[in-house]
């Protein structure tokens, strides 16, 4: 086929850069569903009409570049926090980040050539996305932020009906739905019909899930989030840490006064990432300081820790005596931020930290059996819980004070709600600067403290619902329906074969 691109050159960059930019403002916290189908839809024909493999391949990198700039437009924030040390970063933070994982998207730009135009193309497309989008948790220590499935994580009631299959695909099943939707809407009147279809039974789906979920006779404790709102550069530059901890104090016995007050349930106290300014397993003082304001009630803390030469960013336990009771250490992460992959040949961080053993599940009195993570670990669907030892609530804590008032804490959030639904349990949102949150077991949020407040958050953690589909195959289901649709569209048919130019189908 000639090509029937109506535009080339620098506007055919711009469109394609305009094309992801616009699909990314369908992810959290715009959630502009109607702009996902135009943009995938422009890289799709583009993609099919380029004149060769690498103008379709430079295509998917350009619209790669505009849908992860946009969608990480935040990072840059970041920077800003120490724009005094990394000044020349700013302009390249979202840039550089989308500049690594953009060439993700020239996968399905090039493959969908290579089979027969109609739906067959349309099934190599959606399927070569989600490979290689579930394909991002292997690039360094993972990166797969901004999964096309966590657009359906609509607010309120809405979004909790539309995200309920993820206990059944996974997020990335999710999005291989939604890539198939958003191109069968352009396929002709049948193809539409078929999507309406779907689109019932899959609301259909999440409303008898919301209606008929069975929590187990499981009673978890009552979380007092606390969220001291530091900050982040007196975080890192510690200016009033001690100012900073008698807040923290000051709100942690206000919340365990209320909780108490309320009966029923015993308190867990939650600080967040960074909570303690200091080596928390090195200060006894200070825990009983902790122990003392939490009124004995137990209390897992936010901290740094140092052995040997390693320092790890940990969660500590710390009994109602003081004492320790538990500590875990993040064991993912952070590429650029708490470490520096290898792909940087000169030192940027000052400073790296150690990785943990791995993932815990921890069953302390007056805690329950409940499963700890820092930050980001809480992104990587299927990776949130210890193998064979399945907690009861899941808690992650979080410094989003990084991010600013952006859509970064926001898309944060949203990967803890999709994890609820997808393990079927409760996860417990705490955040220095917010937004914290609880989730009950099907993503429905409970509780909830905003953004910028200095406050304490007082709620039940609800009860967990019994393992779900996904949460006993993982990430399997998705990734064989993502091939099964790359399977399916390489099937011969009785039709003559036609002319291929260096394995690209000419149609």
């Amino acid at each position: 086929m000639i090509s029937t691109l109506p535009v080339r050159g620098w506007r055919l960059a711009g469109l394609m850069l305009l094309a992801g930019g616009l699909a990314a403002l369908s992810l959290p916290p715009v959630h502009a569903l109607f702009l996902l189908p135009v943009g995938l839809m422009i890289l799709y024909r583009v993609s099919e009409d380029a004149r060769s493999w690498k103008q379709a391949a430079w295509c998917g990198f350009l619209f790669g570049m505009g849908f992860h700039t946009v969608g990480l437009y935040w990072l840059t924030n970041a920077i800003l926090t120490r724009v005094h040390e990394f000044w020349w970063v700013v302009p390249f933070a979202s840039p550089g980040v989308a500049l690594l994982i953009a060439p993700f998207i020239c996968v399905p730009a090039i493959l969908c050539r290579v089979v027969r135009p109609g739906w067959r193309r349309v099934l190599m497309f959606a399927g070569s996305w989600t490979v290689m989008d579930m394909g991002r948790v292997f690039m360094f220590s993972g990166f797969p932020w901004n999964p096309l499935g966590s657009d359906l994580e609509l607010p309120g009631f809405a979004g909790d009906v539309m995200i309920q299959p993820a206990s059944v695909l996974g997020v990335d099943g999710l999005s291989l739905a939604l890539v198939l939707g958003s191109l069968a809407l352009f396929r002709g009147r049948r193809a539409a019909v078929a999507g309406l279809a779907v689109s019932v039974l899959w609301i259909g789906f999440g409303t008898w899930r919301l209606s008929s979920a069975t929590p187990l006779n499981i009673t978890n404790p009552r979380a007092v989030l606390v969220q001291g709102n530091v900050p982040e550069a007196e975080v890192i530059s510690h200016a009033d840490a001690v100012g900073n901890f008698r807040r923290y104090l000051s709100l942690t016995a206000q919340g365990a006064q209320k909780a108490f007050a309320q009966g029923g349930r015993p308190p867990v106290v939650i600080w967040p990432e960074s909570g303690f300014p200091g080596l928390l397993d090195e200060d006894a003082l200070a825990r009983q300081m902790i122990a003392r304001a939490a009124d004995g009630a137990p209390a897992l803390v936010g901290s740094d820790r140092e052995s040997g030469k390693d320092w790890f960013n940990s969660l500590i336990a710390v009994a109602p005596d003081g004492s320790i009771a538990a500590i875990y250490d993040k064991s993912r992460l952070v590429p650029f931020g708490e470490y520096q992959p290898w792909i940087l040949p000169f030192n940027v961080l000052p400073g790296v930290l150690t990785p943990g053993p791995g993932l815990k599940t921890w069953d302390l009195p007056g805690m329950g059996r409940v499963g700890p993570m820092v930050c980001y670990e809480i992104i990587f669907s299927g990776s949130v819980t210890a193998r064979n030892n399945r907690p009861d609530w899941l808690v992650t804590i979080s410094n989003d004070a990084w991010y600013g008032n952006s859509a970064g804490p926001r898309q944060h959030l949203a990967t803890g709600r999709m994890r609820a639904v997808e393990e079927g349990l409760p996860v417990v949102f705490a955040n220095n600067t917010g937004i914290s949150a609880i989730y009950d077991a099907t993503g429905h949020e409970t509780a909830r403290l905003g953004w910028g407040r200095a406050d304490v958050l007082v709620s039940d953690i609800p009860s967990p619902l019994p393992p779900t589909f996904f949460s006993r195959c993982g990430r399997a289901t998705p990734l064989a329906l993502a091939i099964l649709c790359m399977v399916l569209a390489l099937v011969p048919t009785q039709r003559k074969k036609r002319d291929w130019d260096l394995g690209v189908y000419k149609g």
